[in-house]
């Protein structure tokens, strides 16, 4: 049986971007974008060109390394977004220019725009974008909040105007699947010029039907899933790519539709951007949670060991998980490190295989086993070359007996600065130690702390997300001890703050732009 292509377009540069503190920097834009790429992912929304100098240098940068995807940016509906949207993404081998406009009663109210005159501002800024690149996408906000009549009229005028995909945005995740499948089979079938477009679906996960109503409009006739790595997004998410993916694929007896989605890529772009963005995947997250191939039931054990098939619907391997994990240990050389990276999908040069093993022998040394998971949390350890803070040395003294006391040196701006500070409990200590050295007015919204693997010498992961006048900034880090872990990551948070904040100030921001009302 033929299969149909799915076009899988990822916006976890853009939508995924939005989530509160997930501020992703310039160098990890790019890497992202890298893996996307090498993983086969259709079309890259990479930014919003106009929203900061700092969005268009990382869309610009990453048209022109693309290989094969397609390079998008995206655009309100006026001439200088999309003037500068053109600017970002031209140098790409294929380009392509997205452009939106809310069109359901409630935001059309916001521009104060009558049906016709959005109708009209509709036509003049897709035929603008299309005199620009002949790859053009067009978005009616909230379309699943649209009159229906009007959602047409709309839609129409795109195509005439030259728009090349038409994308259905389910923006606050308000649609059900067989709503999603009726809207798109509704538009193929009264929109004239629909069979000469591809349209597309975007969905919100606000209700927990993202991934649903993402195939139902597949299933209606869209062509094309907007979604994001770990249905990472504003609220509630997005679409998470994994998971549309690998139910394509699983199920294809009923979905006769594929996507040129490396599927045993998944895992290793996962964990780069959980790290990156500071939002850990829950342990019960389809496809690429920890538990999502862990069987502690007896009665799932006892079928696993008979046959895998009794309780697992794709192998692990399907994924990027390795189908074992023997670990590591502290005489293991520089050959068994680079075979056991290469396995778990890392192809690290000469010098970033040294940094890796010098990280290796240390923890081996506190560790006695050194497991798969041990060394992606090693690999995705942030790179703190240019960070302004970093932390040197930490004595804590904790216990049931007396004041829980940090001493603690840190770099600050390449100078060494010694305090001691007492706190509630000794990573509270070693925070107030962070704060006596460097004063700031942060605010910690979160502290998570889970393990890497298990056992007592265990590497913790801590995330830490702090607040400073509506600025949001995560922290990762890992460690054995868990109090240095917590200190590294909040530290990291801080040095993410303070890239924040220097991007707030005049000049940085050349266009002043908020991003926060799209799609």
């Amino acid at each position: 049986m033929t299969k149909d292509k799915v076009l899988i377009f990822d916006t976890t540069l853009r939508d995924g971007e939005q989530s509160p503190g997930a501020t992703m920097s310039h160098a990890e834009k790019l890497e992202i974008a890298e893996l996307l790429d090498d993983m086969g992912v259709d079309i890259i929304e990479a930014g919003f060109p106009i929203a900061s100098e700092g969005d268009f240098r990382a869309v610009s940068e990453i048209a022109q390394r693309a290989r094969t995807a397609t390079i998008c940016g995206l655009a309100r509906a006026n001439y200088k977004d999309i003037d500068r949207c053109w600017e970002a993404v031209k140098h790409a081998k294929s380009p392509r220019i997205h452009t939106f406009i809310g069109t359901s009663p409630l935001h059309r109210a916001i521009p104060n725009l009558t049906m016709d005159e959005m109708a009209e501002r509709i036509h003049d800024t897709v035929t603008h974008a299309r005199n620009l690149c002949d790859n053009v996408q067009w978005s009616p906000m909230d379309a699943t909040r649209t009159e229906q009549d009007y959602l047409c009229r709309t839609v129409e005028i795109a195509i005439k105007a030259g728009a090349t995909t038409i994308n259905v945005p389910d923006t606050v995740g308000y649609t059900a699947p067989r709503e999603s499948a009726d809207l798109i089979r509704m538009l193929i079938n009264k929109v004239p010029g629909a069979d000469n477009v591809i349209f597309a679906t975007h969905c919100h996960n606000d209700l927990g039907m993202a991934t649903a109503n993402s195939l139902a409009a597949v299933e209606g006739g869209a062509r094309q899933i907007e979604c994001t790595i770990n249905g990472l997004g504003e609220r509630a998410g997005n679409t998470a790519l994994e998971e549309v993916v690998m139910a394509l694929k699983v199920r294809g007896d009923i979905m006769p539709f594929e996507t040129r989605i490396d599927t045993t890529k998944i895992m290793n772009i996962s964990r780069r951007v959980a790290t990156v963005s500071g939002f850990a995947v829950q342990f019960n997250k389809a496809i690429v949670g920890k538990n999502a191939f862990a069987h502690e039931s007896g009665i799932h054990q006892d079928g696993m060991l008979k046959n895998a098939e009794t309780f697992e619907i794709m192998r692990p391997e399907d994924v990027g998980l390795a189908g074992t994990s023997l670990p590591l240990g502290k005489h293991s050389g520089r050959a068994a490190l680079r075979a056991k990276l290469a396995e778990l999908g890392f192809d690290l040069a000469d010098n970033q295989l040294l940094d890796v093993f010098v990280r290796f022998k240390d923890l081996a040394d506190r560790k006695k086993e050194v497991y798969d998971d041990d060394l992606i949390a090693l690999v995705h350890q942030n790179d703190a070359a240019e960070d302004r803070l970093k932390l040197k040395s930490l004595r804590v003294v904790c216990g049931t007996e007396g004041p829980q006391t940090a001493d603690m040196v840190m770099e600050v701006d390449g100078s060494d600065v010694k305090t001691s500070a007492t706190g509630d409990g000794p990573v509270d200590a070693a925070f107030n130690a962070v704060k006596s050295i460097f004063p700031h007015g942060a605010h910690l919204q979160l502290y998570q702390v889970s393990a890497v693997t298990e056992g007592t010498d265990a590497q913790a992961t801590v995330s830490v997300r702090m607040e400073e006048e509506g600025r949001i900034a995560t922290g990762q880090s890992a460690d054995t001890d868990t109090v240095v872990a917590s200190t590294k990551a909040y530290i990291n948070a801080l040095n993410r703050l303070l890239v924040r904040r220097a991007q707030s100030q005049p000049g940085y921001d050349t266009k002043g732009v908020s991003y926060k009302d799209t799609e």
